[in-house]
């Protein structure tokens, strides 16, 4: 019997005060009960989030010794992005999410390009003192001519030296079962962890997943468009991503990866469904 899937969450740094009392307090207390592994916290383009995201994670840091920086490129030189890691090393942080980001237009070229640079970068100043997570896409990923080209680019992340990797969202198990094979057949050997989205705004995400290029299939389209009663389409979406992870386990995921959008009651009725305990007494 293979063990259950490791929880982990993704939070994004609150607005102003009111949102982080309800983030730190409310939603991180809620889903802190299914232990996850960790909680990480999404960095803005160019570093815009860059304050706000050091500080989220050293509050959940001191409160669950859980918390994980996402950390992209931006405009920033090395000096300062080594800075910033050197920061996250004082307060006791040991992973990092690895992004290439997207920098705030007018920016010119930094001297890090891409993941795999900002990787060595960690490697050669740290060593090994850091877990050095990053993105994998399914789907493909919507800068790659085809998929060649984003394998390509995936196996000089690890190679750089990524230790796993967490997913773009995706709704169609499939492309990650598939996505798993193409990696065995390339022999990338590292730990990818499915990324979960709650569906808890058809319009956000359907916005969200242009966005990004994330597909959201014809017949789901279609089956939310046709639940006009708020309940039915809420029970709807809880069914359906709760179905997604249980395909997604029964593939032997190392993880599931909910992106919470600083929400707790789509992902905690998910984690029940799924028979997830809780710390809870």
């Amino acid at each position: 019997m293979n063990p259950a899937p490791i929880v982990t969450f993704e939070f994004f740094p609150p607005k102003d005060s009111s949102a982080e009392k309800k983030l730190l307090g409310e939603v991180l207390e809620k889903l802190s009960l299914f232990g996850p592994e960790f909680i990480s916290v999404t960095y803005g383009a160019g570093g815009s989030t860059r304050e706000g995201t050091f500080s989220t994670v050293k509050s959940i840091s001191e409160k669950l010794s859980v918390a994980v920086p996402h950390l992209s490129i931006g405009n920033d030189d090395d000096t300062k992005v080594l800075d910033l890691i050197s920061a996250y090393k004082k307060i006791g942080i040991r992973k990092i999410l690895a992004l290439r980001g997207d920098a705030p237009s007018g920016f010119g070229s930094t001297k890090i390009k891409n993941t795999s640079d900002l990787n060595r970068l960690i490697r050669n100043e740290f060593g090994s003192d850091f877990e050095i997570i990053v993105a994998a896409y399914p789907e493909v990923h919507p800068d790659s001519e085809d998929l060649q080209t984003d394998i390509s680019f995936f196996k000089e992340k690890v190679e750089a030296g990524a230790n796993s990797a967490i997913t773009q969202f995706f709704y169609n198990p499939d492309a990650y079962a598939n996505y798993l094979d193409v990696m065995e057949k390339n022999n990338i050997q590292i730990p990818i962890t499915p990324g979960i989205m709650p569906i808890t705004n058809v319009a956000g995400l359907l916005k969200m997943s242009k966005q990004c290029k994330a597909e959201i299939p014809r017949w789901l389209q279609y089956s939310l468009a046709d639940r006009k009663n708020s309940e039915d389409l809420n029970r709807y979406c809880i069914e359906i991503v709760t179905k997604l992870c249980e395909k997604l386990i029964s593939l032997e995921a190392p993880g599931l990866h909910f992106y919470t959008l600083n929400r707790w009651g789509a992902t905690t009725k998910i984690c029940q469904n799924l028979g997830f305990a809780t710390n809870s007494k």
